[in-house]
């Protein structure tokens, strides 16, 4: 029986799957990313977890799968730019196999992977034009339609995270000002949260931050405000899920999705963000579009990455094989 390995690489840690055809993961290796050390050496302790899950499998896998952020060449399996990993044109698959053997080796950008895990092994089963919305740092989408991934030039489609939202002042790390990721995001509503106490609005958040002025406050803290009944955290995480409704109504009107899938720390927030992000969607898109939608959280959650990447291996090696 065949068995695949999925590779998720985020900027602190590694994690590493081995699953059957299905996306049913049998085990997982977790390492330090230790991006400072250097590709070469991130790709050796990387390649020394697969070997391990080789092993264990008996030398019956067939393809590794690999998702990590960034702009990736995902036909010659390089990775062209991953900011927080500092790479730079680093042809991952290559040297993955040069330590692994002779053993497929293909890789996309992590959101594709985790929003593909989800399409085809989670809240997207069923369903043939699956949008897939990640909210964490930031925020970028994948869309997958008929099992497939959609790329657009150059393999650019999906940073729906770089918008600019009218009513949007905030610095965004791409340069831009104004984008949708500048609040729609775990990093935005903590901003938004420091910017409440800073106004000294009357709210639980001043009281538990009473002398950084909030800098140690997270996004978990102003849901953890929320359902005490905290206006001010009340009024952001409305605000958030308003900007997420209309960011969302283009690629909603322009795509004409099934499913809208929200992952990500974002789908954590749960109702406290969806409910508004609903309520501006539904006014901003015509009847039709949202009749035939339905608005999900992810839920794979914590393996949707490294499930995506095994099955989209699974998917290009069957490709490879009927050319």
């Amino acid at each position: 029986m065949s068995r695949y390995i999925g590779i998720d690489i985020g900027g602190t840690n590694m994690v590493c799957g081995l699953t059957d055809g299905e996306g049913q993961v049998l085990r997982t290796v977790k390492i330090a990313t230790e991006a400072p050390s250097g590709s070469k050496e991130v790709i050796r302790r990387l390649a020394e977890a697969v070997t391990g899950l080789m092993t264990h499998a008996g030398g019956q896998v067939s393809a590794v799968g690999i998702g990590l952020p960034g702009f990736v060449d995902h036909v010659q399996g390089i990775s062209e730019l991953a900011v927080n990993l500092g790479w730079k044109n680093v042809p991952l698959a290559d040297e993955l196999r040069g330590h692994i053997g002779d053993i497929p080796v293909f890789l996309d950008n992590d959101v594709r992977m985790y929003v593909y895990g989800e399409a085809v092994a989670g809240a997207g089963r069923g369903f043939s034009h699956v949008l897939g919305v990640t909210i964490g740092t930031g925020m970028n989408s994948a869309l997958v339609a008929d099992g497939k991934l959609y790329y657009g030039a150059g393999g650019r489609a999906g940073e729906i995270g770089h918008v600019p939202m009218e009513g949007l002042t905030y610095p965004c790390n791409c340069g831009m000002t104004g984008c949708l990721e500048t609040a729609v995001s775990a990093n935005g509503i903590a901003r938004q949260g420091r910017e409440a106490v800073a106004r000294g609005e009357r709210s639980l958040l001043g009281e538990w931050f009473p002398e950084d002025g909030g800098a140690r406050l997270t996004a978990a803290d102003v849901s953890r405000a929320y359902d005490l009944g905290d206006a001010a955290a009340a009024a952001i995480l409305r605000r958030t899920g308003t900007l997420l409704g209309r960011g969302l109504a283009a690629a909603v009107t322009q795509l004409a999705p099934q499913v809208l899938i929200i992952g990500g720390g974002g789908a954590q927030a749960g109702e406290r963000l969806l409910g508004p992000m609903k309520e501006e969607l539904k006014r901003c898109v015509l009847p039709f579009y949202w009749e035939q939608l339905t608005v999900k959280t992810a839920e794979r959650l914590e393996d949707a990455g490294v499930v995506g990447s095994a099955l989209y291996a699974k998917g290009r090696l069957e490709a490879q094989a009927q050319q």
